[in-house]
């Protein structure tokens, strides 16, 4: 396993990724529904915080690229805290959506990092001097 250990901006970035996917996940999901801005923020928020208590739950900050505890903990967080909030919030909750949801989220947070580990082996082993 490669540690990161990211300095702010690379932990702002990786950060950033993945709320642009929540962002994605919900306009993807809101575009079929034809939705206004206001939908989609509603449906927006409990996702943002449930991936906001994956972060802090896991501590993604100590190696926020890693998938086996740290993604997949981001991403279950991320659907039922995301799934619990809709519910406490009066809003729907369907199986089908779930399970949408649970899917396109976990090849959203699961996905990226699988690429990045990826790319930081690589660069790993391109900047090992050969013996």
């Amino acid at each position: 396993m490669i540690r990161t250990r990211p300095g702010l901006p690379s932990l702002t970035l990786y950060g950033a990724i993945d709320v642009a996917l929540v962002i994605v996940f919900v306009l993807i999901g809101r575009a079929s529904h034809s939705e206004n801005l206001l939908g989609t923020l509603s449906t927006l928020w409990p996702f943002v915080a449930g991936l906001a208590v994956g972060w802090i739950a896991t501590r993604a900050w100590r190696d926020p690229v890693s998938i086996a505890w740290i993604g997949v903990g981001v991403w279950v967080s991320t659907v039922v805290v995301g799934m619990l909030l809709r519910v406490l919030s009066g809003q729907g909750v369907q199986t089908s959506f779930v399970v949408v949801a649970t899917i396109v989220l976990g090849v959203f947070l699961l996905g990226w990092r699988w690429i990045a580990m990826i790319v930081l082996r690589r660069r790993a082993r391109e900047n090992t001097p050969a013996a």
